[in-house]
């Protein structure tokens, strides 16, 4: 089996491509490195069933060959990132999505699309089922985001429909864990490098707002199920587990044993209030649920943030891989 992941030395993207080296495949990762970084798939580099293109998709799919399956993983996905790279993000999620659906017809092969929780934008229901329609503003600060995403589900739907195209959604709620870039602006790492650092951990608005935080293994299990299902919709994956941003900080301040203090600035708009998945549907069609609790999840991301930021303890210095996440 040949398999092709975009975005594949991203944060999601590489845990992917590890999963699938896993399970005996041969992987294509194309990334553009502009939130991706080498150092995620450097483990990865001596294997022969792994090859690594780094190549911008905005420029047109590289040459490839037959392959048998699609994962497309590639757009900026944190706030300060999409913002960022406001109009590549909007071409990534729609040209792109576009030029691999044509791959997908050409080599029969099946194509999963990672959308977002996003599609809800400020939902007015809760929790979130796949048949809500949302929430969303076409013209705020992320609507580049979340309306280019809605957008290629419709055009996943529109191909399956007219092409006959294998199509799976995954709508991804929430995610943390190694890998992350320590300076993507989400609230997990936010919290962690300010712990860590000794700095004050910034929350916007009061904390009150909520959201539903699963670790990066329990999403690469339920997007792996969901790729070998026969559901072409949309599923959740997400945990349903719903805490306030202020008790997330307190979780963090806790285990990175910091003394930090907590500073409130103002909820940027269109900020989701609340936000937590319904997931009967990945239960009941992918007997998938979120098996690791917030706290042993957060434990394993401040060791690992604790690597990349000061390395090996003992000497005070950071292995090339950290430097190279750290600065990346």
């Amino acid at each position: 089996m040949t398999t092709l992941v975009t975005g594949g030395a991203g944060f999601v993207g590489s845990h992917l491509c590890e999963r699938l080296l896993d399970a005996g495949e041969t992987v294509i990762a194309v990334d553009n490195m502009v939130t991706g970084s080498r150092a995620n798939v450097a483990d990865f580099l001596g294997n022969p069933r792994f090859s690594l293109i780094q190549h911008d998709l905005l420029q047109g799919l590289p040459e490839l060959p037959k392959v048998d399956r699609i994962f497309h993983m590639a757009s900026p996905a944190s706030p300060p990132a999409y913002q960022r790279h406001a109009i590549a993000t909007l071409r990534v999620n729609a040209e792109t999505t576009r030029q691999l659906l044509d791959i997908a017809v050409r080599d029969g092969a099946r194509l999963l699309f990672s959308s977002t929780s996003e599609v809800y934008g400020d939902p007015l229901d809760h929790p979130q089922r796949e048949d809500y329609r949302g929430h969303v503003s076409s013209t705020g600060p992320r609507s580049m985001y979340d309306e280019s995403k809605r957008y290629a589900e419709a055009l996943m739907m529109a191909y399956h429909d007219a092409h006959g195209v294998e199509t799976r959604i995954v709508r991804i709620f929430n995610t943390y864990g190694p890998r992350m870039d320590p300076g993507d602006g989400r609230v997990v790492s936010n919290f962690v490098v300010q712990a860590l650092r000794g700095e004050a951990l910034t929350i916007y608005g009061d904390g009150s707002q909520t959201r539903s935080f699963q670790y990066i293994d329990d999403l690469i299990e339920g997007i792996f199920r969901l790729m070998n299902s026969d559901h072409h919709l949309p599923v959740n994956i997400g945990n349903p587990n719903e805490f306030t941003v202020l008790e997330l900080a307190e979780k963090v301040l806790r285990i990175a044993e910091s003394t930090s203090e907590v500073h409130f600035l103002p909820l940027p708009p269109d900020d989701p209030v609340r936000r937590r998945p319904d997931i009967t549907l990945a239960r009941d069609l992918l007997d998938w649920q979120p098996e690791i609790p917030l706290e042993e999840g957060l434990e394993r991301t401040v060791e690992a943030f604790r690597q990349v930021l000061f390395g090996d303890q003992r000497t005070g210095r950071q292995s090339p891989a950290a430097q190279s996440r750290a600065i990346s």
